[in-house]
């Protein structure tokens, strides 16, 4: 049996803090907030992870409700989590963070169109 890969739900939490931000929230889905801006930020073990998420702004997340979004999954799964969004074209400002062992990170937004 594979190896359950857990979401980075607290690397995200540490990531935001040391940004800056206030975060609020339990689990793998918080918001974080600065000055004017607040993002909802879900952690994620894969693209797979997306499955069954409410991620679109057409029967899924209020377009209104979050400007934008935040996807942290680990390095190795940034790949794949940026696809699955691309492929569906959210009606929201979204990033993905990869996140490695040592605790390092990249921010990853889509391209420009």
């Amino acid at each position: 049996m594979p190896p359950v890969s857990m979401p980075p739900s607290e690397d995200a939490r540490a990531i935001f803090r040391r940004l800056g931000y206030s975060v609020s929230g339990d689990g793998p889905d918080f918001v974080a907030e600065r000055k004017w801006r607040t993002v909802r930020v879900t952690a994620v073990s894969d693209g797979d992870d997306l499955n069954g998420r409410r991620l679109l702004a057409d029967g899924g997340e209020p377009s209104g409700e979050y400007r934008f979004r935040c996807f942290v999954a680990p390095k190795e799964a940034t790949g794949d989590v940026q696809h699955r969004l691309a492929s569906v074209d959210p009606g929201y400002e979204w990033a993905v963070i990869g996140v490695g062992d040592d605790g390092d990170y990249d921010v990853h937004r889509p391209e420009a169109s």
